[in-house]
């Protein structure tokens, strides 16, 4: 069958070649503007005959090279203008001046709009060139928020994401506040395993040292998500997983001013209110919103509040150079009810035995970027950004999960404070080679932390004071003070060379320098069985290592028709470990002192594209090495004598370290089907498509020198990771029907299965197969919108994670169905 597509296809080009102009390849060109005059940038801009997109750059220009002449549709959509469509018969090279007309909102039924994008622009993925970055030959899914019907206001990662292959998500249940999501058996906590980024800017604690992501942005104010896998390591750095990058929604270019706000109830108390204000005043453009949520959670002991900030203001110097400044402020407390053993899940998932944890942050980021064009054909961008945050936890810990909490013992306090900076400049150059333009991307990037970690007693009380104890609890073990001052240097290129019209290389390397140091010390407290001290003394732990590596790696992309791409990959990939976490003792789980670096790389190989206005398709395979990998397994617990020597206490604990060589691979695929062009193309006002996201991983542990690990599979890899569903609507009422299905999963390299007799831990143990089936829908009315929507319809009762510290220790268990409901008014 395949077979006969290619050979129909193909014969479909011949036919096209023979019947145009015998004046042969010739080129379209032109530019886009606004009704002032002003170039429109990123305007998608399509030739109907031959589904081939280019997109306009920052002058408002665009080109279609080595076409045939010949008889050809052009399409130019544009965010906030009428979609623009012209005819053209040519056989001389071409050049258009197209003016766009302000979009007539009054007068145009969403779906008619969103399915006029749709059925042309079905399936967007990252442009082999965009901006000073280059995507040619990696797989790459961009989520484009507006044609999401589901929980916005929550963030709600299932829905947000459905249509990236193969991600595992935790559900946290705290409307969004962290993002956790993994892949390719990589962890899901708070994102670590990817470079997350804004706007193209680094936004987690510390990139090398601490890289997880306790801000996210919220979904109402994105206009797009970009996710690159693995082979992104030589762009934006060493990263397993790749690139999450968070593109916020621009400037309205037609408005002085423009308000969105929108006002959303939901089940448990949520409350969320999101305000934003944006324009275009001469050369000064603005993009700034207030979000504020609020809500109790579904279980007790789970409150949570947060206040987010974010201003975007830019100015236009000329049509070469631009200026942005970008801030953002994040403030939330949460309440953290606990995890639960597998017992205590299975009778009461809503049961919480702990009252007095509470979690809080504060995240302030900022960013300064200058774009500059040197020449038609070369780009320039320099971004400064930097980060001031902190995170605390506090709380009664214990791996000992169904023990409740004793409210005159003092709690843990952890607090981390985030300071680093960084400055990233890249230029990207065109020229002509061989069969046509290519490009040459160079760029390098500074990076310096001076991060602090504190352990310690916090109060015996149950409010959320953050304060040390250290007075009143002189012999509490758990203790230890470290700064983190880490230095990062970078160099890295990539080159696309279009060997043919059709066949393009793109090689990169990246060259890095880490330096990482960590200076403090940690108390050794021995106590004898009534809790008198034995043993009390402060032990120095100054450490510092330098390494420098190249990375390299190559992409290919080859053309078998105008709209399908045979894509593959290789890059090697590197992920720091530094000691920012390593000296924080934790109950549930020890670290290997002699814990390193990891290493490996990452392959795909890929054929994405789509057939007409019919099937939008990315189908590929993908394997990932990773030597070195961190792992946990189960160990006897221990703690230090008097003499520095280890003394086992008869429990069991999670320890973490190198456990091995691990290799994964599978399968990867997402389908979207246009049923309704099939069953009803004239209804202009209908909306009908199907697709499935479908991942089946397979992994092993190939080499170890633990036990019972060797031959194991990998620990966060699910073999089926499905999303299926059905985008629906007709006129202005839209609506999804999304199914979640993932098999179960192992939590530690041990493989250890669940015990559903444990009354005591919940921390070790497979996570069990899931479903979820979520409902949504939206409907538009002149300037007012109302959403609503059922998550988890079917209020199935399952858990996505098994903490080993906050918010746990333990099972975490995931929300029950639940309601919401958003009324929006645009302005």
């Amino acid at each position: 069958m395949v077979a006969s597509l290619l050979n129909f296809k193909g014969l479909l080009w011949l036919l096209l070649l023979t019947s145009v102009s015998v004046w042969g390849q010739l080129s379209i060109s032109g530019s886009v503007s606004g009704p002032n005059g002003k170039p429109v940038s990123e305007a998608e801009v399509y030739l109907k005959e031959i589904q081939q997109l280019e997109t306009t750059d920052a002058e408002g220009n665009f080109q279609f090279s080595d076409l045939p002449g010949g008889k050809y549709t052009l399409v130019v959509f544009a965010f906030e203008y009428e979609i623009y469509e012209k005819e053209l018969l040519f056989d001389i090279p071409f050049k258009l001046d197209i003016r766009l007309e302000p979009l007539r909102t009054k007068e145009l039924s969403e779906v008619v709009l969103t399915q006029r994008r749709e059925r042309i622009f079905a399936l967007e993925r990252l442009k082999k060139v965009e901006g000073t970055a280059i995507f040619a030959g990696k797989k790459s899914e961009v989520v484009l928020l507006d044609g999401i019907t589901g929980n916005l206001a929550a963030n709600n990662a299932r829905q947000v994401y459905s249509q990236v292959v193969g991600l595992n998500i935790y559900d946290n249940g705290d409307a969004g506040l962290q993002l956790n999501i993994g892949g390719r058996g990589l962890d899901p906590n708070r994102t670590a395993n990817f470079n997350t980024r804004q706007n193209g800017y680094d936004i987690s604690a510390d990139v090398l040292g601490y890289p997880e992501s306790y801000y996210t942005p919220p979904a109402e104010a994105l206009e797009k998500i970009q996710v690159v896998r693995g082979a992104a390591s030589l762009q934006y750095g060493t990263q397993f997983g790749g690139l999450v990058n968070f593109k916020f929604k621009r400037p309205d270019p037609t408005k002085e001013i423009e308000l969105v706000t929108r006002q959303t109830l939901g089940s448990n108390q949520l409350f969320t209110s999101f305000n934003s204000l944006s324009g275009t005043v001469d050369k000064f453009s603005y993009y700034t919103y207030f979000n504020y949520k609020n809500g109790n959670g579904f279980r007790p002991n789970s409150q949570y509040k947060s206040k987010n900030f974010y201003s975007h203001l830019g100015y236009q110097f000329s049509e070469r150079t631009s200026l942005t400044l970008e801030t953002t402020f994040l403030n939330y407390l949460a309440q953290q009810p606990g995890g639960l053993t597998d017992a205590q899940f299975l009778e009461d998932p809503t049961f919480s035995n702990r009252e007095r944890n509470w979690f809080a942050v504060d995240w302030k980021l900022y960013s300064l970027r200058l774009d500059h064009k040197f020449s038609p054909r070369t780009d320039f961008s320099l971004n400064l950004f930097g980060l001031d945050a902190s995170r605390k936890a506090l709380g009664f810990r214990t791996n000992r999960v169904s023990q409740p909490d004793d409210p005159t013992e003092p709690r843990e306090l952890l607090i981390d404070n985030f300071n680093n900076w960084g400055a990233e400049a890249r230029v990207l150059t065109r020229y002509d080679l061989l069969a046509g333009e290519s490009a040459l991307l160079l760029g390098g990037k500074y990076y310096q932390t001076q991060n602090d970690q504190r352990q310690g007693p916090g109060t015996a009380a149950a409010d959320p004071d953050f304060n040390f104890a250290d007075e009143s609890f002189p012999n509490y073990e758990r203790q230890s003070r470290f700064e983190f001052p880490n230095l990062n240097l970078a160099f890295f290129g990539e080159n696309i060379f279009n060997l043919t019209d059709r066949l393009a290389i793109t090689p990169g390397f990246r060259l890095e320098h880490i330096k990482t140091e960590s200076r403090g010390s940690y108390r050794n407290i021995v106590l004898d069985l009534v809790g008198n001290p034995l043993l009390n003394e402060e032990i120095e732990d100054n450490r510092s290592f330098n390494r420098s590596f190249l990375l390299l790696g190559v992409g290919a992309s080859y053309k078998a028709f105008p709209s399908a791409e045979v894509y593959g990959n290789f890059s090697q990939n590197y992920r720091s470990v530094t000691f920012s976490d390593i000296r924080v003792v934790n109950p549930s789980f020890q670290v290997d002192e002699n814990i390193d670096d990891e290493d490996g790389f990452t392959a795909d190989l890929g054929f994405r594209g789509k057939f007409k206005e019919l099937l939008s398709y990315d189908i590929g395979a993908f394997a990932l090495k990773y030597d070195n990998r961190l792992g946990e397994i189960l160990k006897p617990a221990t703690r230090p004598g008097e003499n520095g020597e280890e003394i086992e206490t008869g429990g069991i604990v999670r320890f973490r370290g190198n456990i091995g060589t691990a290799f994964m691979y599978g399968l990867e695929s997402f389908v979207d089907v246009n049923i309704k062009q099939v069953l009803f193309p004239a209804s202009e006002k209908s909306k009908l498509n199907y697709f499935i996201n479908l991942a089946l991983t397979r992994s092993e542990y190939t080499s170890s020198e633990e036990n019972n690990v060797e031959g194991n599979q990998v620990e966060f890899i699910p073999d089926v990771n499905v999303k299926t569903g059905l985008n629906f609507g007709y006129g202005n009422l839209l609506g999804s029907l999304q199914y979640t299905y993932l098999s179960e999963q192992f939590t530690d390299a041990t493989n250890a299965p669940q015990d559903v007799n444990d009354n005591q831990r919940g921390i070790e143990g497979s996570i069990p197969a899931y479903d979820v089936l979520d409902l949504s829908l939206s409907y538009t009315y002149k300037k007012w919108k109302l959403e609503a929507g059922i998550n988890n319809l079917l209020d199935h009762s399952y858990f996505t994670r098994r903490a080993t510290g906050y918010p746990g220790p333990g099972i975490i268990p995931a929300q029950p169905r639940t309601f919401y409901t958003t009324l929006q008014l645009k302005l």
